[in-house]
């Protein structure tokens, strides 16, 4: 599970976190969504441990920049960090050493064979199309098996197979009890997917909702989003004391 407790990220006089706090469950899909500059970055960074904040993150009860938490947490980047001179496979090779992984070369093929880089195996990093770069990112990410994942516009320059097997990879880390965290501006790429959404602006949490409380209320994600991130009022639903 994981835990941010009253975080707070702020670039001079700008916070590009105010106070966020969340929790999520084992087991659950939970998207974050917010325009451009809402802090969803800053956020995951955070949670991540590549920046300094106030507050608490905890991961499966533990600090996040512990080694103990950095063993469980896994992170799929929005833009592809790879190195030019290594392939495909030694890419792989390269993270499964790093965590000490055991028995992972079966898995790393089949990794492989869903997102469609079995024959792209000696290429190396720079010579892959963004798409395939993508792809290779998320297998990076998946590989260690972490039990909380956080996902940065994932499905950006995927092809239609590989959006569908990610999908299908998400539905299945739930199933095995990982919770992951999916950031995207793509609302309807997610919309049958999620267990509860948490929508940020201008640094601030205005909503964060399970699928059941949405369902019940009458209203679309994509109708909640739009009515909370272009309204003019900065106060979120929690200040008010309201449930959203």
């Amino acid at each position: 599970m994981l835990d941010v407790i009253n975080l707070t990220k702020q670039y001079g006089k700008t916070k590009a976190c105010d106070n966020v706090s969340f929790h999520l469950d084992n087991g659950s899909i939970t998207v974050l969504l917010g325009p451009n500059g809402a802090g969803k970055s800053t956020l995951i960074k955070s949670v991540i441990g590549f920046l300094r904040y106030n507050g608490q993150i905890t991961v499966c009860g533990v600090p996040n920049k512990t080694v103990e938490a950095k063993k469980i947490l896994g992170y799929i980047p929005e833009i592809p960090s790879l190195y030019p001179n290594l392939t495909v496979s030694e890419h792989m090779e390269f993270i499964a050493r790093a965590y000490k992984l055991e028995n992972y070369k079966g898995y790393i093929e089949e990794l492989f064979e869903r997102f469609e880089l079995t024959d792209k195996k000696k290429k190396f990093g720079d010579e892959l199309s963004k798409g395939m770069q993508q792809k290779l990112n998320i297998c990076l990410g998946l590989l260690p098996r972490p039990k909380v994942i956080l996902l940065d516009e994932p499905m950006i320059g995927l092809d239609p197979h590989a959006i569908k097997e990610l999908k299908n990879i998400l539905v299945e880390l739930r199933a095995q009890g990982c919770a992951v965290l999916v950031s995207t501006h793509m609302i309807d790429s997610v919309d049958m997917l999620w267990d509860r959404s948490i929508i940020m602006k201008n640094g601030k949490i205005l909503a964060n909702v399970t699928k059941q409380e949405l369902d019940e209320s009458k209203e679309t994600l994509e109708d909640m989003f739009f009515r909370l991130t272009e309204s003019k009022k900065e106060e979120s639903s929690y200040e008010k004391g309201e449930n959203v």
